[in-house]
């Protein structure tokens, strides 16, 4: 079996969690199949690169992204069955299974109609995305959902869809690339104290990701805390902006607070990881949260909204503490978040077994080469 694996993000671009996936199911993979990656971006040794034409360099993303898909396509005439991952591959996945007669097998890392924000970033644009996005899931010879959260999410948005097409294949987590370290540098260059309880958010700028929410509850968190927030790559300028000034206004209010715009290397989230007191995830849509695996891998006890799939992973009371998420009503949202914060910093011990319990779970329940293996069975499906 040769599987044309198609995807915007591979290492070593990745700044999502569908980006993540791929790195590290690709080597599990290539245990089992053979595998060829076709990725956007600059030429790698393991992978085959695509870019849209110089002509559209200045067109609206979702035009470019067709336009990669498209070279995608053509280049994958020797393959046996083509794997797509998020709306930036699927199209190519899709003229794919068209043009060579093979299947299409699609992995939802999140869906369009969840995402109406999207149109912030993409204009015009989020209307192509979602149509690209519905014909590559409604004709696919299989879809691969992250959580039952997402399958079901799935079959919500798309109900022309055969359920018995829709099979679930979680996330999973390199607990060897993720675990407790020691070392502080990444802390103490910055001006963190690691000795000092640490609230920390590691994630993109986007709606999604709910960081205005947590930024917000800060206001309630214990002073004594400091309050991490690895994020950068903004969807859009007006969200920069949006967070820059909600960042501002709480650094005036509270000391403590410690804003890291750049992507940070692998070595250096394990280390803001491992000597977080809490991880905070605030998405307002999640369908799995490759980033709450990492916090557990590292020993470190979670307080996530109870969207998507993120009760999958995190168990309430057992590796972390759950917070119901309503958009009507914000306001009470974003005080239980402070108030589920401060429980597990005024309580290091519950926040320390929490911590170990994560570890456990991550280890046993979540990993790649068991990930691998499902979506291999998901391959022959199909074939």
């Amino acid at each position: 079996m040769r599987v044309a694996l198609l995807t915007r993000e591979y290492p070593p671009e990745v700044y999502g969690g569908a980006g993540v996936h791929v790195g590290f199911l690709v080597p599990h993979l290539r245990e089992l199949v053979d595998v060829d990656v076709h990725c956007f971006g600059a030429p790698r040794s393991d992978a085959t690169a695509h870019n849209p034409p110089h002509s559209l360099e200045q067109a609206n993303a979702a035009l470019t992204t067709l336009a990669v898909d498209l070279e995608m396509a053509s280049a994958i005439s020797t393959a046996t069955l083509v794997h797509s991952h998020t709306w930036y591959a699927n199209m190519g996945g899709h003229l794919g299974k068209l043009l060579h007669g093979i299947p299409h097998v699609v992995t939802a890392h999140s869906l369009e109609p969840r995402r109406p924000w999207k149109a912030e970033q993409l204009g015009g644009g989020y209307r192509i995305s979602s149509w690209a996005e519905r014909t590559a899931y409604e004709h696919a010879d299989a879809v691969i959902a992250v959580s039952e959260g997402m399958r079901a999410d799935v079959l919500d948005a798309y109900p022309a869809l055969d359920p018995a097409r829709v099979h679930v294949v979680r996330n999973g987590i390199d607990s060897d690339a993720y675990h407790p370290v020691t070392e502080s540098d990444a802390l103490t260059s910055r001006g963190i104290d690691p000795t000092k309880p640490i609230v920390a958010f590691v994630g993109r700028i986007t709606r999604q990701k709910g960081l205005s929410h947590l930024v917000a509850a800060a206001h309630q968190i214990d002073p004594d805390a400091q309050i991490v927030l690895c994020a950068g790559a903004p969807d859009t300028p007006e969200i920069a902006e949006e967070i820059r000034q909600a960042v501002s206004e709480l650094s005036q209010s509270r000391p403590g607070v410690f804003w890291i715009q750049k992507m940070l290397q692998p070595a250096e989230v394990r280390q803001i990881l491992s000597h977080a007191a809490v991880f905070v995830c605030p998405s307002v849509y999640e369908p799995l949260g490759i980033v709450n695996l990492e916090a557990m891998a590292c020993g470190t006890a979670v307080v996530a909204s109870d969207v998507g799939g993120i009760p999958e992973v995190v168990v309430h009371g057992e590796t972390g503490l759950l917070v119901h998420y309503d958009e009507h009503d914000l306001s009470t949202y974003r005080l239980q978040l402070a108030e589920s914060i401060n429980e597990l910093i005024t309580d290091p011990e519950r926040a320390k077994r929490f911590g170990a319990a994560g570890r456990t779970r991550a280890e046993l329940e979540f990993s790649w080469s068991a990930m691998a293996g499902q979506t291999v069975e998901v391959y022959r499906s199909v074939i």
